[in-house]
């Protein structure tokens, strides 16, 4: 797909939404005054902003996969997956307490991380190539945040908006990756203050969180980039989000691997 943006105009629409995050205020869609902006546009003022975050210090950690489900992609209206980096500062133990305050709309999502023991780069790489290349798979939450005022998003701009990232919280219990049990077939549950608000499967993510892996090695590939070893990989929400508030503890639960929890303050 071709880039319609000049290379000006997709650092000023970088610095509109690098603001808009550091100062919790939400603006409006960049397509309203853009709409001819295409994906290409999107991944590059994302990576514009990545570089502007490495180069203060930030590490890329992993990497996320956004919209794999159908009800992700019915709540906000789009119809295909993304794709973002995990970032340093966005990365938290099992057990944190995330102040709202520092977030603009945020949402949470059940989620299964892989780690990875060897680098993936496509083109070609299969879902065997993703089992190989595994280390161990762990029960995940990642807290979205839009920085797009109400969360009225296009592909473009959850894309550009660093696939719309806030937080991500991988659990420290570790699984093999071994084939004695199916991805798609574990069941996922969110609890908030010890009641089930959404339940969901592994199959919500592309219909199995490693061809999910797998989509994402290939696209980062045709970019000239490699996932890493060490790196965590989130597959995609299990279920829609949920919209989170002050006072609010969550916990997922993923069968056979175990449950990762935290609070909003």
């Amino acid at each position: 797909m071709e880039r319609t943006l000049d290379p000006g105009a997709a650092r000023a629409l970088a610095e509109r939404l690098r603001t808009a995050e550091r100062t919790r205020t939400p603006i409006d869609p960049l397509v309203a005054s853009h709409p001819a902006m295409t994906a290409a546009d999107a991944y590059a003022i994302q990576e514009l902003i990545v570089a502007h975050r490495t180069q203060h210090g930030e590490e890329v950690r992993g990497w996320k996969l956004g919209l794999t489900s159908g009800a992700m992609q019915a709540q906000l209206g789009v119809d295909q997956p993304d794709y973002g980096p995990i970032l340093s500062a966005w990365l938290l133990p099992d057990g944190s307490r995330i102040a709202t305050s520092e977030l603009i709309a945020p949402r949470i999502e059940a989620e299964i991380a892989f780690v990875l023991a060897a680098p993936l780069s496509g083109p070609g790489v299969s879902p065997a190539d993703v089992v190989a290349a595994t280390d161990a798979i762990a029960p995940a939450l990642e807290v979205i945040d839009s920085r797009i005022r109400d969360w009225k998003i296009s592909l473009a701009d959850t894309v550009a908006d660093l696939a719309s990232t806030a937080r991500v919280i991988v659990g420290e219990r570790r699984v093999r990756l071994d084939g004695t049990f199916d991805l798609r077939l574990l069941g996922a549950v969110l609890e908030q203050n010890g009641a089930v608000v959404q339940t969901g499967a592994g199959a919500a993510a592309l219909g199995d969180p490693v061809v999910a892996v797998a989509w994402a090695a290939n696209t980062l590939g045709s970019l000239g980039l490699t996932m890493q070893p060490g790196q965590i990989v989130m597959t995609g929400a299990l279920h829609a989000s949920v919209t989170v508030a002050a006072g609010e503890r969550y916990r997922a639960t993923i069968d056979r691997l175990g449950s990762v929890g935290v609070a909003f303050e």
